[in-house]
C-alpha cells in the first residue's frame, strides 16, 4: 500500500506507519525519507485523514472504529468489514457510488479473487445481465503471505534436489501440487468460495445471483488466474463481450485468437495494474452463454491498489 501510494503520486502530507510493538522503531523509506514506525493505540488516529488497514480481521475491528470516530476516512483490507450491513465493500470501476453511505465511516476492499473477476464481468453485466457465474480460481502463493510465497520456494529446491517437502504453512506440500488451503466453510465449500458468493451479490445488488466457486491454490508466486463461464437473461457473442471490455476501465483486453501461450498469464500480470482478460469464447454446449479467462496481480488491483483506488475516488469529492 505504502509502494502504492509513492507509484501514484497520492498527495501525503504526514505518512504515519503504525503495527505492533514488536515493530515500532524500525524505519521504512517513503518518498526518499525514513519514516519510523510507530506502535498502534487508541490515540494513533488524532489529526489522520485516511487509515489504510491490512493487519488482519482483529486489529480491523478493534481499531477501524477507532480510526473513523476520530475522523479518518478507513478502507479495510481484511475481510471484517465486508458482510457488515453498514459498511459498503467497493471497486471502484464497479460499484463507486456504494462508497457515499458508509454509516460506520468504514469502507471493506474486497477478496482478491472478487475484485479482477468483477472488474472484468461488470460491463458485461450492465449490458445484457449475468443470471450465473461458474468460477474456478488459480490462486498464487502471494495471497497467503510472504511466508507461504518462502515455503513455495523452499519446497521447489526441496523437490528438485530430491528430498520430501516440508509442509508448514500449507497443509499439504505446494510444491508442484494444487492445494484447497482456506478454512472450511457451509455445505462443504470453503470459506474462500464462499466470500466469492457473498462479495459478488453484495457488490452487484443481487442477493439471488447464482455463483458456483471452486478455489484452488497453485504454485505460482504471484498473480491469481481464473477460468469463468457466464450465464446471460439474452444471448451474448464474444465479439460483443470484446466490444465492450475493449475500453473498459481497468482492463487489458487479450483479443486474438487462441494460440498456444498466446493468452494471459500470471508472469504477465504480475507488476501491473490491470486486470488481463482473453480467451474470451462462446460455451459450447450453453447456447449465449461466453467462457472466459481472467488474470490480475492479487496484490496490487486485489489488494493494495484496489484500495488506494478508492481513497482517491472518495477524497476527490
Amino acid at each position: 500500500m505504502i509502494a502504492t501510494l509513492e507509484r501514484r503520486n497520492f498527495p501525503v502530507d504526514e505518512l504515519r506507519a503504525l503495527a505492533s510493538s514488536r515493530s515500532a522503531g524500525q524505519t521504512i523509506t517513503f518518498r526518499g525519507k525514513p519514516v519510523t514506525v510507530q506502535a498502534l493505540g487508541a490515540d494513533s488516529f488524532a489529526g489522520v485523514e485516511l487509515a489504510l488497514f491490512s493487519a488482519g480481521g482483529n486489529i480491523s475491528k478493534e481499531y477501524g472504529p477507532i480510526a473513523a470516530k476520530a475522523g479518518a476516512l478507513v478502507v479495510d483490507n481484511s475481510s471484517a468489514w465486508r458482510m457488515d450491513a453498514d459498511t459498503p465493500l467497493v471497486i471502484p470501476e464497479v460499484n463507486i457510488a456504494a462508497a457515499k453511505d458508509r454509516k460506520r465511516g468504514i469502507i471493506a476492499n474486497p477478496n482478491c479473487s472478487t475484485i479482477q473477476m468483477l472488474v472484468a464481468l461488470k460491463p458485461l453485466h450492465d449490458a445484457a445481465g449475468i443470471k450465473h457465474i461458474v468460477v474456478s480460481t488459480y490462486q498464487a502463493t502471494s495471497g497467503k503471505g510472504h511466508a507461504a510465497v518462502t515455503e513455495l520456494l523452499e519446497q521447489s529446491r526441496d523437490v528438485l534436489a530430491g528430498k520430501k517437502a516440508d509442509p508448514k504453512v500449507f497443509p499439504i506440500a505446494i510444491a508442484f501440487n494444487a492445494v484447497s488451503d482456506w478454512k472450511a466453510g457451509e455445505q462443504d465449500y470453503s470459506e474462500e468460495e464462499w466470500k466469492m458468493v457473498n462479495e459478488t451479490r453484495k457488490i452487484l445488488g443481487d442477493p439471488t445471483l447464482a455463483i458456483s466457486p471452486t478455489t484452488v491454490r497453485v504454485p505460482v508466486v504471484n498473480a491469481h488466474s481464473e477460468s469463468v463461464h457466464v450465464q446471460f437473461t439474452r444471448p451474448m457473442s464474444p465479439e460483443e463481450a470484446k466490444r465492450l471490455l475493449a475500453h473498459a476501465p481497468g482492463v487489458q483486453l487479450h483479443d486474438a485468437a487462441y494460440a498456444p501461450g498466446k493468452h494471459p498469464h500470471a508472469l504477465e500480470a504480475s507488476g501491473t495494474d490491470a486486470v488481463h482478460v482473453g480467451r474470451i469464447r462462446a460455451d459450447i454446449g450453453v447456447p449465449g452463454a461466453l467462457n472466459l479467462w481472467i488474470v490480475g496481480d492479487n496484490l496490487r488491483k486485489g489488494a493494495a491498489l484496489n484500495a488506494v483506488q478508492i481513497a482517491e475516488a472518495v477524497l476527490a469529492t
